[in-house]
């Protein structure tokens, strides 16, 4: 058999690994060791052992496990509780308040921790029993939820860019500062939805009673202010400090674990307790981050060297759409894949095979790997795999049901499509930002 043919099959083999219910990493790590015995006999053990010394070695990837310990401790910080009950009393008069408060507080915990899981987490917990009380429709209150916590995952610190930077030898800090703009425009859209269905359907989403949210002008904006400084300070020790090129994502990830224990202590909410737990949160979640990680990349490593990757490349320039056709097809490619694998093994897997061809299509690769991101969003919110609706499940009451959770997402993965089409269409969205701060 040739290897090119073994190189196709390898996915195959991994869909029925991933749909037999097995670990995605151990999947990857497996079929590579398998198809890779067939192609080059024990040859197959030195890849993958120099796959695995990659990983090991990479600079960057110790980010990982420093961004998701801070935010962990600003999860158990408190600070989201205090800046939730402010903003819904600033945007009380509007209908579909807290709604609207819900996804601006995630974009604000976003930038300051670069993960999902504690934003969707911490919201469950704390906007959805609100908007339960205040008979918000469930769809919209578990969607704007789910929506506004996936946006840890492409606003900078995002653990998704970090892991992006190595593969594409990128530099993490251009992706951080070409990340800002997308998210933006992502939580610009979910609040715009917000605020018009509420609008028109002001059952879906009522503002806050008069009585609620009596308090003088003044003390509402110095409540905001204070509400709102934790975030702003640890965004810029962190995005800052990166993106003004005084430290390298692991040392301003450093920053911010410093500044989340300080904020715990300052909140009032450390306890020894609460760091054992955040310390296991985090051993827990970084495991899992870098367990896939090191099996993607044995995958990827034993494909690129069966001859896959010439083959993909072939494929791609052989098809008769023009460079945005083949754009179209790699998104649509993973856009499906994400309805069914775990992002992560969709990034270590695609990006070493299509990154590439990127010279001879034209694309900057700056662009394509924000591009790439955001289409890449949009599996945290596509079941059955999306994993954000199953942080949500986990903490929400028992009325809130799996029809609820998939209704609510259908109209926010279309704003992410809608997303995704604007960054194509106005490139300099992406662009802009890391043109004027590094020229």
């Amino acid at each position: 058999m040739e290897s090119e043919t073994l190189a196709l099959l390898m996915f195959a083999g991994v869909m029925i690994g991933i749909f037999s219910g097995f670990h995605v990493a151990f999947v990857l790590a497996g079929v590579a060791l398998i198809f890779g015995l067939v192609g080059w006999g024990t040859l197959v053990l030195d890849q993958m052992i120099s796959r695995s010394f990659w990983v090991l070695a990479n600079d960057a990837l110790p980010a990982v496990p420093l961004f998701v310990f801070m935010g962990c401790l600003m999860e158990r910080a408190g600070i989201a509780d205090k800046a939730f009950r402010i903003l819904q009393i600033a945007l009380g008069p509007v209908r579909g308040s807290v709604a609207l408060a819900t996804v601006f507080l995630c974009t604000l915990f976003a930038a300051g921790t670069g993960i999902v899981g504690a934003p969707v987490t911490v919201m469950g917990l704390l906007a959805l029993p609100v908007m339960m009380k205040r008979n918000y429709d469930l769809p919209l209150a578990t969607g704007s939820i789910l929506a506004g916590g996936t946006l840890g995952i492409l606003i900078p610190p995002s653990i998704m860019l970090i892991i992006y930077g190595p593969l594409a030898s990128l530099s993490v800090a251009r992706l951080f500062t070409a990340g800002i703009f997308p998210g933006l425009v992502l939580s610009g859209l979910y609040m715009g939805y917000i605020a018009i269905r509420c609008y028109f359907q002001p059952k879906a989403g009522p503002s806050l009673p008069p009585e609620e949210r009596r308090m003088p002008p003044l003390q509402v904006l110095t409540s905001v202010i204070t509400g709102m400084l934790p975030f702003f300070l640890i965004i810029v020790a962190v995005l800052g400090s990166i993106i003004m090129g005084l430290a390298a994502p692991v040392e301003a990830a450093a920053v911010g674990v410093f500044g989340g224990l300080i904020l715990s202590v300052i909140y009032r909410q450390f306890t020894w307790q609460r760091l054992k737990e955040a310390v296991y949160e985090t051993v827990k979640v970084s495991s899992m981050i870098l367990i896939v990680t090191m099996g993607a990349s044995i995958f990827s490593g034993v494909f690129m060297a069966l001859g896959g990757g010439e083959l993909v490349m072939r494929f791609l320039q052989s098809l008769p759409f023009g460079s945005m056709g083949v754009l179209m097809v790699i998104l649509a490619i993973v856009f499906i894949m994400g309805f069914f694998v775990d992002w992560i093994a969709i990034l270590l897997i695609l990006i070493p095979i299509v990154t590439p061809v990127l010279p001879e299509l034209g694309f900057d690769p700056l662009w394509f790997a924000l591009v790439f991101a955001v289409c890449l969003q949009t599996s945290f919110l596509t079941p059955p795999f999306a994993p954000s609706i199953f942080y949500l499940k986990g903490v929400a009451p028992p009325e809130v049901q799996l029809s609820h959770i998939f209704k609510g997402v259908i109209p926010f993965v279309f704003l992410q499509l809608i997303g995704l089409a604007l960054v194509i269409i106005f490139p300099q969205i992406i662009l802009w930002l890391p043109g004027v701060v590094y020229g």
